[in-house]
């Protein structure tokens, strides 16, 4: 099941903190995610506060963009129902947004923090300190440990993240988004010639194919720790996915006609962005994520939005 969080910046996201700073609204929210479209005479009498307290606390939430509410039809007139907008909410004290310019928003995804997968082995996840889990042993993607991750590796499948639309969240369009990211084919051992299809969708829709060369490990990647193998996967190049009005690009180079309003991303508070490789593509040859603390680029999965000046 896809799971729908926020990743807050307590400097920034003051709405948020204050929506979660009682604990009236934080047993508010639980409730709204165990039972998602319920109305506030029912949730007042699960939650067993007042009606009045609980629609002043759904109005903070609201305003904070942690819960939405819809008006439908009832016996006498209509009745709000409501949802929480997330099922997890993520503190975190390293900025993951940066402000490159009045229209640019820019989002870092750490690399364990996927919300859903389904891989073949031979494959793994490790962190900067080690191997996580059981090697070749795909249920250990859910391993919770997986938090820590720097480096992924797989055979064929897929792993979906959940970036925050922070563009809608401001009421702003967007005109071009780019994922980045350090990725190589994924062979045991390593081998340069290496081909690999690898396909990025975002919101359910494939942009196309990218053809990674091989699985490099000529020589230790700049940030690949000690204790990694020198015959384990070192490094990939750092690759940029951008849609724009004109099609989808990788590095300047076009692979698809799909444009960023295919992706109808101003009607999602998400953005699901899925890296994937098909068992039965032209070639299967698997794939390395490298993180940060792997690879010869210190960073995770970037997003970046460009609204509309």
């Amino acid at each position: 099941m896809n799971r729908n969080f926020l990743v807050i910046d307590p400097e920034k996201d003051l709405a948020a903190i204050k929506g979660v700073s009682s604990l009236a609204r934080i047993k508010l929210l639980k409730e709204l995610a165990k039972s998602p479209g319920i109305n506030i005479n029912d949730l007042a009498r699960i939650s067993g506060f007042p009606q009045s307290s609980v629609s002043t606390h759904l109005q903070v939430l609201e305003k904070a963009g942690l819960v939405r509410t819809e008006l439908q039809k009832a016996r006498k007139g209509n009745q709000k129902i409501c949802f929480a907008v997330y099922d997890e909410l993520i503190v975190s004290f390293h900025s993951n947004e940066r402000a490159l310019s009045a229209n640019v928003i820019e989002v870092s995804m750490p690399l364990g923090l996927y919300t859903n997968n389904a891989v073949t082995g031979p494959c793994g996840i490790c962190s900067t300190e080690g191997i996580i889990g059981l090697l070749d042993v795909p249920e250990t993607f859910m391993d919770p440990e997986r938090m820590k991750t720097s480096l992924l590796w797989f055979t064929s499948g897929f792993v979906e993240y959940q970036f925050p639309n922070n563009a809608k969240l401001r009421g702003d369009s967007i005109e071009i988004i780019e994922i980045s990211m350090e990725v190589s084919s994924e062979v045991p051992g390593t081998l340069a010639n290496w081909p690999s299809d690898i396909v990025v969708s975002i919101n359910g829709k494939e942009l196309g194919i990218w053809t990674s060369p091989g699985d490099f490990g000529d020589r230790r990647g700049a940030y690949t720790p000690a204790w990694w193998k020198l015959k384990g996967s070192q490094y990939g190049p750092l690759k940029t996915w951008s849609v724009g009005p004109s099609g989808t690009f990788v590095d300047g180079h076009r692979i698809s006609d799909i444009t960023a309003a295919d992706l109808e991303l101003d009607s999602h508070r998400s953005v699901r962005l899925r890296v994937e490789v098909k068992a039965d593509g032209k070639h299967p040859g698997g794939i390395n994520i490298f993180g940060r603390g792997f690879g010869n680029y210190d960073q995770d999965i970037i997003l970046r939005l460009m609204t509309k000046s």
